[in-house]
């Protein structure tokens, strides 16, 4: 943080600082070809819808690391991802906070929801965008907690929510628990959807063939342990599995099935055409 002896031009450099900074960034993304979220903050009812909500408490004063802070509950647009000004709109409040926080005069806390690890403002954007050009790595904030169905490690982009959002809903219709529940994922949200119904076929199928009715906890821990365990564990053996994740090469492989067993055996030639195939 520059400081020329005169606060209120040091204020006004620092803004303008910071808007070069937000519209390098922008040029950059556009030479690098990056998607249009990677500079947009993340929308908290979004993330949450995503996660699926629990429920929440106050916690109160904390004092939070700013890139812990990944999004807003307002979706404003006053400024970007990493809270550099997007337009010369917030240029007074903005330069008014510089100036006070320059000279050290005492500035409120922040309101922030906490997720996980992640923070995302209700109130206090223009505090944190000046603390983020003065180079701070910490600031005071009042915290209340939410917590969600599932973890939001791993969300970086908004384009990250659809994989929570189709895992989170693929979890409602298979609920595994623990570590089976740890061994499902994807990349492509979409394979959950189709997992999903592979699932509630195969426990239909079990109900039927038993003569008994199971709740959904229990076909789908018995889906992983009778099916998707063995069945892993074959395509280990068989080096099918490749550069997918195990639940990837189970629903290839449980596709491949349904779609060559109407006019293949499921013999040595069989598994050799799979084999090309991957």
């Amino acid at each position: 943080m520059k400081d020329t002896g005169f606060p209120r031009a040091d204020a006004e450099h620092d803004f303008l600082r910071a808007r070069r900074r937000q519209v390098l960034s922008r040029l950059a993304n556009w030479l690098r070809g990056e998607p249009d979220d990677v500079n947009i903050m993340l929308p908290f009812h979004e993330v949450v819808d995503a996660l699926g909500y629990l429920g929440e408490r106050k916690i109160g004063a904390r004092v939070i690391r700013l890139d812990s802070i990944v999004g807003s509950v307002d979706r404003g647009r006053d400024f970007d991802r990493r809270f550099r000004p997007t337009s010369g709109r917030v240029r007074e409040r903005w330069e008014r906070l510089a100036l006070a926080t320059r000279r050290g005069e005492s500035i409120p806390p922040i309101e922030v929801y906490r997720v996980g690890e992640l923070h995302f403002i209700i109130d206090g954007h223009h505090r944190v965008s000046v603390a983020h050009a003065m180079r701070l790595s910490t600031i005071e904030a009042m915290v209340t907690e939410v917590r969600t169905k599932l973890d939001p490690s791993g969300i970086r982009y908004r384009g990250d929510l659809i994989v929570k959002d189709y895992r989170r809903l693929f979890l409602e219709r298979v609920p595994l628990s623990g570590q089976s529940r740890a061994s499902v994922v994807f990349t492509d949200p979409w394979d959950y959807a189709r997992l999903g119904e592979h699932v509630e076929a195969w426990g239909f199928r079990l109900m039927q063939d038993e003569g008994t009715f199971s709740d959904r906890a229990t076909l789908a821990q018995r889906w992983f342990d009778e099916e998707f365990v063995p069945v892993v564990a074959m395509l280990r053996q068989a080096d099918l599995i490749g550069s997918r994740t195990d639940a990837e090469a189970y629903l290839w492989v449980a596709c491949e099935r349904y779609r060559l067993i109407r006019t293949h055996r499921w013999d040595d030639e069989v598994f050799e055409a799979v084999r090309r195939q991957s």
